[in-house]
């Protein structure tokens, strides 16, 4: 047989039945003649845990002892995890991050993986052990812990994936497989059997929660088969890969992301480079912008709106609070209560019509649309957090997405 990589997020393993059900699901893999990796991630509610206890002692304690704190969620899970399996009798080792060789930058709570060293994980596989790490974690050039931001257990996975050359990197969590919308939302949303690379990192990047986006890029850039599939139903999931079809389905998936917030920054002077030296204040303190428009203007001032996360928002608005001599704008407005509604498909590119279908839907629904962004696979959309869900319902239900 091959190499299996699989990952176990916080809920499959929450409590010590779902320990258990996970070790039996690992050994299932060993014992068919497999190596196994497993990355997993922190129980439960463990992070956020961890968070709350540093917000009591320091609100605003360093992102370096944030992550030496972090990181130990992992480590309980992944020890705990080898037990369950030693106690079914199965060669197992677990290991942390550092231990395996997960290298990173040093870029604390938002580490991006460098290199994975993996003579030990080798080593280990060598001996017919099970191989346990700690996800969402790494090592810097200073000896220091990092941590890879949320989601950062996916990546591990597919990193650990990618340097050993592994047959398939399996992701289980506790849905089924990549569904055409949120089944929360949608209640007749259906499971894909497959997603190309591309469609699943723009669906990962616009609120599907199944995948971390950084993840996919990298499977795609190194060529890892991905499975996302659930860890408490025997149910076939969905596979992310290179997907060639000569008729694909238009649109493949609606998602809905409430971690937005809109800025409008009214009366801005209407000088050539004005844009670049806005938006060069907030990238120099790493916030990502993402849906722009721009008033065409007068000759005298003009208005730029953009969206960033809900967690940057304050310090987008400090930013632009300490360079108004720069900004020279009038006023500048802001919310939180808005959200982003997308539609994703590699098949939109050769097919006219679609922005036109989902325009059409919202319009019927009495959605108002504030704000829109295209690319060649999908169209985003920026309306009222209170219209989201329905937004979603309208759209699925437009494409016939059944």
């Amino acid at each position: 047989m091959g190499l299996i990589v699989q990952k176990y997020g916080g809920s499959s393993v929450r409590d010590a039945e779902r320990v258990m059900n996970v070790a039996n699901r690992i050994v299932e893999a060993y014992d068919a003649g497999n190596d196994v990796i497993v990355a997993v991630s922190a129980q439960g509610d463990t992070t956020d845990d961890l968070i709350a206890k540093a917000e009591e002692i320091n609100p605003n304690a360093s992102k370096r002892e944030m992550d030496m704190l972090l990181s130990s969620g992992e480590q309980i899970s992944i020890a705990l995890l080898a037990m369950a399996i030693e106690k079914i009798g199965r060669p197992v080792v677990s290991l942390t991050g550092w231990q395996v060789g997960i290298q990173t930058d040093s870029r604390y709570s938002a580490a991006r993986i460098k290199h994975v060293n993996s003579e030990r994980i080798r080593s280990e596989l060598d001996k017919r052990r099970i191989v346990i790490v700690a996800g969402f974690q790494g090592i810097n050039k200073f000896g220091d812990i990092t941590t890879l931001g949320r989601g950062g257990s996916d990546t591990s996975a597919v990193a650990l994936a990618a340097a050993l050359g592994a047959e398939v990197c399996e992701i289980y969590t506790d849905v089924d497989g990549v569904y055409t919308a949120d089944p929360r939302i949608v209640k007749d949303a259906y499971k894909l059997d497959d997603i190309s690379y591309d469609e699943m990192l723009e669906l990962a990047s616009l609120g599907a929660n199944v995948l971390h986006n950084r993840s996919v890029e990298m499977a795609k850039k190194y060529h890892v088969k991905l499975a996302v599939k659930s860890s408490l139903r025997r149910v076939e999931g969905t596979y992310v890969k290179e997907v060639n079809q000569v008729e694909k389905m238009l649109v493949r998936g609606v998602t809905r992301d409430n971690d937005c917030a809109w800025i409008a920054l009214c009366g801005v002077e209407d000088t050539p480079g004005k844009a670049f030296e806005i938006f060069s204040l907030l990238s120099q303190k790493n916030i990502s912008v993402d849906l722009i428009i721009q008033s065409i203007g007068n000759g005298v001032k003009k208005d730029i709106s953009f969206t960033v996360t809900e967690g940057d928002l304050p310090v987008a608005l400090q930013i632009l609070e300490d360079n108004k001599n720069i900004v020279n704008m009038d006023d500048i407005k802001w919310t939180k209560d808005v959200s982003k509604v997308s539609i994703v498909g590699a098949g939109m590119v050769n097919n006219a019509g679609v922005a036109t279908t989902m325009f059409e839907a919202l319009y019927d629904a009495h959605i108002n649309i504030s704000m829109i962004a295209t690319s060649e696979i999908k169209i985003s959309v920026l309306v009222d957090q209170k219209d989201a869900e329905r937004a979603v319902v309208a759209i699925h239900d437009k494409f016939m997405l059944k």
